[in-house]
């Protein structure tokens, strides 16, 4: 019998990718083009006699095409690890750094890029150097060195149960077999309900950042996500079960509570499904911590234009006005938005759930108070926000002596050197980390007009 030889061929692939499809009318001059992906196969042959027998191995089928999901799954792509881009991308990527951090700043950072509604890109990146799909998106808010994708983000965290999950905690599925097929990654925000059947998920997903209620796991692949918390969160321990199983309602802004003389905001790990305490809490001369945390929960959700400063513990006409605000835009009028929190109410703010106050709802913005114009609220100051109160914003940087950041004379844009002049200011009152992110919240406005 004559030796065998050893002969390699390219099976023929079905791909429809542009790439392939345009291998396939244009063929190279020598021989036939493959697929950059596809595997070689190697096939036995007899040199003078028929192929003897045997079954022939089955050909690898080519890999899905990435970005390209299957019915049913979140149409999200990811780019792969890379070092930070734009503005803030100018320094060599660490391998496995884990910057200290805590869940407030976590939260925090994820509500920035909600808030600014970042548009979904696996190729751009967005201010801060960040590329704008899940992973680096779960990159920006853990605040990691580099932009990691579904493939490495398990390095920079340790694996925990379903129970110990808390707020900052990432939920991640990556499929290692057909990585550009249903891997996605979403960030924990808290239970929806007492059950553990729904979860508030923060994600960047087409069209751009949101904050929705999804069912635990997620939608599709449910089975298959793994949960992790980051290696390097500041006050926590790795395995600690949460002291409470409930969907945490904390601090919202990242500025201290002036209510407590320039104490830091608490971190996110303080039980939030906190039951009603009742109608006797809250109204005139209540002067408690659950106004405090009834008007941090309605900061959250767009009441922060209401409040000149606070929230703190002491009843106001801007908590009345902002509960009243808050039930408006669940769609109730009359005596049921009269401005008092009730049982139904409470559970929408604490639960994240229900509809957000939308822009210029329930009348005109906080008045001036001793001369400090009333606060307009978050989303005046967010990338691409043009108004009035941007303006009123720079020049008053200017007069405090915060201007060098600012090149150009004052309008109602909101920029990046808008945001270095307002952090700049933040860390000039001794705020750190979080609280000096460089977006202004009641607290910033009160101190820059006083």
């Amino acid at each position: 019998m004559a030796a065998p030889v050893f002969e390699e061929f390219d099976p023929a692939s079905d791909c429809d990718c542009p790439g392939c499809v345009h291998r396939r009318r244009v063929p190279p001059p020598a021989r036939t083009g493959r697929h950059p992906a596809a595997h070689r196969a190697v096939i036995l042959a007899a040199a003078s006699t028929a192929l003897v027998a045997g079954h022939t191995a089955p050909a690898l089928a080519a890999p899905h095409a990435p970005g390209v999901a299957a019915a049913g799954e979140p149409v999200t792509p990811r780019g792969g690890e890379a070092t930070l881009r734009g503005p803030a991308g100018t320094r060599d990527k660490p391998q496995l750094r884990t910057p200290a951090t805590t869940r407030a700043e976590i939260m925090g950072r994820a509500r920035q890029w909600v808030a600014a509604k970042v548009p979904y890109s696996m190729y751009a990146s967005w201010s801060d150097g960040y590329r704008q799909d899940c992973s680096g998106f779960v990159s920006m808010a853990w605040n990691l060195p580099g932009n990691e994708w579904t493939g490495s983000l398990d390095q920079y965290g340790v694996r925990i149960a379903k129970d110990d999950l808390q707020r900052g905690d990432i939920l991640l599925f990556h499929n290692p077999d057909d990585p550009g097929r249903g891997s996605h990654v979403v960030i924990f925000g808290g239970w929806a309900d007492s059950r553990h059947a729904y979860y508030i998920a923060y994600e960047e997903a087409r069209p751009h950042a949101r904050r929705r209620v999804t069912p635990y796991a997620y939608w599709t692949h449910s089975d298959d996500y793994v949960a992790y918390r980051y290696k390097g969160l500041e006050g926590a321990t790795a395995g600690a079960k949460s002291a409470s199983s409930a969907v945490s309602a904390t601090a919202v802004g990242t500025e201290p509570d002036p209510a407590k003389s320039g104490a830091t905001v608490p971190d996110a790990t303080t039980p939030s499904a906190t039951p009603y305490p009742g109608r006797a809490y809250f109204g005139p001369g209540a002067n408690n911590k659950y106004v405090t945390q009834l008007g941090r929960m309605l900061v959250e959700r767009g009441a922060g234009r209401y409040y000149t400063s606070g929230p703190g513990p002491r009843w106001s006409d801007a908590d009345r006005r902002a509960t009243r605000a808050f039930q408006e835009a669940q769609g109730r009028r009359g005596r049921r938005a009269d401005g008092l929190p009730g049982p139904l109410t409470w559970e929408l703010l604490v639960t994240g759930a229900g509809r957000d106050i939308a822009d210029g709802a329930a009348g005109a913005p906080a008045p001036s108070s001793r001369g400090v114009p009333g606060y307009p609220g978050r989303a005046v100051f967010r990338p691409g926000a043009d108004s009035e109160h941007v303006t009123r914003l720079r020049k008053q940087l200017l007069e405090k002596g915060f201007g060098k950041y600012d090149t150009t004379a004052p309008e109602p844009r909101w920029g990046e050197e808008d945001r270095r002049a307002v952090e700049a200011f933040q860390r000039a009152q001794g705020w750190r980390g979080g609280k000096a992110d460089g977006y202004p919240g009641p607290e910033t406005w009160r101190r820059l007009f006083s």
